[in-house]
């Protein structure tokens, strides 16, 4: 199965929110009126796509078929979809920054379970499938096993890992990571950190330190902090990311376990909210469910499949 059929299939949930009982919402013959509209929004909350984009699409659905532009179900739901990918503006920026000069550090960050471990390995083995050398730094010297998880990946996807035994300063791991990157000639060096919370003073203090710590070693490093947000989470992990970026450098978002959730929504909410581009997604547990965020493949999977009637009609007045 391609990544856009599985992208599809992760999607499942989602669209049967935004698009539940399709046929009663654009049924042939249904007025576009307030009801209608109303109805609409809310599928679009439901998504989690976010109160500010859902009231925005709808408003220009609104004024679009006052104006003509819109004369039927089809039309509608072709300009929801496009809507939708323009509230992802910014997405092209979702490549990976490179280093010229050297490696390129990127640290991962996140609360705890939002599968950075996980995806800092499926990171690595994209990164490795594209010929790049990269090296796994297991500076999640907090939570036990942490470190073995990593190790555990690294042996499947041939990628050497820096590890220090657990309770260590994770700053020291990510400064050996970075120290044998110089001297294998990486290309990339990728720290999986603890999972925190903004409350949790000392881990953040930590954070910093490990991203101060890599730029001694490796000017300009990080290159990059992708924060790992759950998309299970839809809301939930948009208020995660607005306290990361305020407290962190955060570059870019990684949207893991996107696949079952009905709230794959939340990836334009926090695109458009936080104005961060979604670098990666992940919809599985194997290496392979993972790959760079395409816009117009994400909006292309929320709406496959869905059909409309050949005509809704206008409420007296509407025009």
């Amino acid at each position: 199965m391609g990544f856009l059929a599985k992208l599809k299939a992760s999607l499942k949930k989602t669209r049967e929110v935004l698009f539940m009982d399709v046929k009663d919402i654009f049924r042939i013959g249904r007025r576009i009126d307030e009801e209608f509209l109303r109805e609409l929004e809310e599928r679009l909350l439901l998504a989690d796509a976010g109160p500010g984009l859902a009231a925005e699409a709808v408003g220009k659905v609104r004024a679009r078929f006052k104006n003509g532009e819109i004369e039927d179900s089809r039309e509608i739901l072709d300009f929801l979809k496009q809507s939708l990918a323009d509230g992802l503006a910014g997405a092209d920026l979702a490549r990976l920054a490179k280093n010229p000069d050297g490696p390129t550090v990127v640290i991962m960050v996140g609360v705890n379970g939002a599968g950075k471990t996980t995806s800092t390995a499926k990171l690595a083995g994209h990164l490795a499938e594209q010929g790049n050398k990269v090296i796994l730094a297991a500076a999640d010297t907090f939570r036990a096993a942490a470190g073995e998880q990593l190790d555990i990946w690294g042996g499947r996807l041939g990628v050497d890992v820096v590890r220090h035994p657990d309770g260590s300063d994770p700053a020291a791991v990510v400064f050996d990571a970075c120290t044998a990157a110089i001297a294998q000639k990486a290309d990339y060096v990728l720290a999986d950190t603890a999972g925190r919370l903004h409350t949790q003073a000392n881990l953040m203090r930590q954070l910093e330190k490990i991203c101060r710590t890599a730029g001694k070693r490796i000017p300009g490093a990080p290159h990059e902090v992708l924060l790992v947000l759950d998309a299970t989470t839809g809301q939930n992990a948009l208020s995660q990311a607005k306290i990361f970026t305020d407290l962190v450098k955060v570059s870019g978002i990684v949207l893991a376990k996107l696949d079952g959730t009905a709230k794959g929504g939340v990836a334009i909410a926090v695109n458009r909210q936080l104005n961060l581009p979604i670098k990666f997604i992940g919809l599985g547990e194997k290496a392979g469910d993972f790959a760079p965020f395409d816009a117009g493949e994400f909006c292309e999977a929320l709406f496959a499949g869905a059909t409309a009637g050949k005509t809704v009609q206008s409420s007296g007045g509407e025009n």
